[in-house]
C-alpha cells in the first residue's frame, strides 16, 4: 500500500508526531511517500532522503491513501490535490482546532491501529462546482467547503442578483454571497449566521455576508439545483473564491454553481461521530444545566 502524506511542519512538535506516524506505516508493510510541500518544509528538520517526492508530475492514481498532517486547511489542500481520483483522504489534526481533520495528534498510535485493522468506513462529502465563461481557477473549479464572491478590501458593496435554475430569487447587497455545501456549513457561512446542515444531507446553503438590508436570511436549497449570479458594484471587479484560493475577476464574468461530479472521501475511523465533533470543537449545545 502507498500512502502520500501532506503538509508543512512548522512546529517542532509537529517533527515526533511525522516521524510516529512513518514508523506506523513502515510497521505494517506500506510505503511512505511526500508531496512537494510537505519535503520542502522538513527541509532542516528532517531526514527526508529516501522518500519518494509527489510533485506535478507525478501520477496520483499510485497513490492508495493521503493523510493530511496539520488542519482544516491542510486538508482543503489533499482535496484539491487529489481531484476527481476520490482517493481516500485520513486528516491527523496538528494544527489547533482541527473540525475536519477529526484525529487529535496525541491519538496518532491509536488512530493508526485502527486504520491499518481496517477499522474505518468512508465518509463521502459533496463538492460544489464553479462553472464560468473564463478559466479562473485553472481547472480546479470544485471546492469542499463553499464559493464566494465578495467585494475587494477598498471597494463599497456589491449587488448580486443571484437565480436558482434560471428563476430570479434575489438582490443581494452585501460584502458577498457563499453558497456552501454541508462541510462548509460548519465554516465561513456558520460565522456569517448560516445553519448547521448535515454533512450528508443533499443541499446548498445561501448565505450573504454583512448584507445592508437585514430581512434577507440564509436559505438552503436542493443539491441537484444550478445558482447563477449576476454582479455590480461601483468597482469593477471582486473577489470569487473557492475554499482558500482566491482570484479577481470583473464584472463580465458569469459565474454558476452546482454539484460536482466527483466526491471528497474521507477515512472514517470507528468511533468518529458528527455530532461529538460538534460539541467537542464548537462548544454546541454547551449548556450549564447539561
Amino acid at each position: 500500500m502507498r500512502i502520500a502524506l501532506h503538509g508543512r511542519i512548522n512546529r517542532e512538535d509537529s517533527i515526533h508526531y511525522l516521524q510516529q506516524i512513518i514508523e506506523e506505516i513502515k510497521s505494517n508493510g506500506s510505503e511512505v511517500l511526500f508531496t512537494s510541500e510537505l519535503h520542502h518544509s522538513c527541509l532542516g528538520h528532517f531526514k527526508t532522503e529516501g522518500f519518494e517526492v509527489v510533485d506535478d508530475k507525478f501520477d496520483l492514481s499510485t497513490v492508495d491513501y493521503f493523510f493530511s498532517l496539520g488542519g482544516d486547511g491542510t486538508l482543503l489542500e489533499t482535496v484539491s490535490k487529489v481531484g476527481s481520483l476520490e482517493t481516500p483522504i485520513l486528516g491527523i489534526n496538528l494544527g489547533k482546532l482541527g473540525f475536519l481533520a477529526t484525529i487529535n495528534k496525541k491519538d496518532v498510535a491509536s488512530a493508526m491501529k485502527g486504520f491499518f485493522a481496517k477499522e474505518f468506513s468512508f465518509d463521502d462529502r459533496m463538492l460544489i462546482h464553479l462553472d464560468s465563461n473564463r478559466d479562473v481557477f485553472h481547472g480546479q473549479n470544485f471546492a469542499l467547503n463553499e464559493v464566494a464572491v465578495m467585494k475587494r478590501d477598498t471597494s463599497s458593496m456589491i449587488i448580486v442578483h443571484c437565480y436558482i435554475d434560471g428563476e430570479f430569487v434575489n438582490t443581494y447587497w452585501a460584502d458577498g454571497l457563499m453558497v456552501s455545501t454541508p462541510t462548509g456549513s460548519t465554516g465561513y457561512s456558520l460565522s456569517a449566521g448560516g445553519p448547521l446542515v448535515l454533512p450528508q444531507s443533499d443541499s446548498f446553503i445561501i448565505t450573504p455576508v454583512s448584507p445592508h438590508n437585514l430581512n434577507v436570511r440564509p436559505l438552503i436549497v436542493s443539491g441537484s439545483s444550478i445558482i447563477s449570479f449576476e454582479i455590480e458594484g461601483k468597482g469593477r471587479s471582486f473577489l470569487t473564491s473557492l475554499d482558500s484560493r482566491s482570484y479577481k475577476v470583473d464584472n463580465n464574468v458569469k459565474l454558476s454553481v452546482r454539484k460536482e461530479s466527483f466526491c471528497a472521501r474521507l477515512v472514517k475511523l470507528k468511533g468518529d461521530n458528527f455530532f461529538d465533533t460538534l460539541r467537542v470543537k464548537l462548544n454546541w449545545g454547551l449548556d450549564i444545566r447539561n
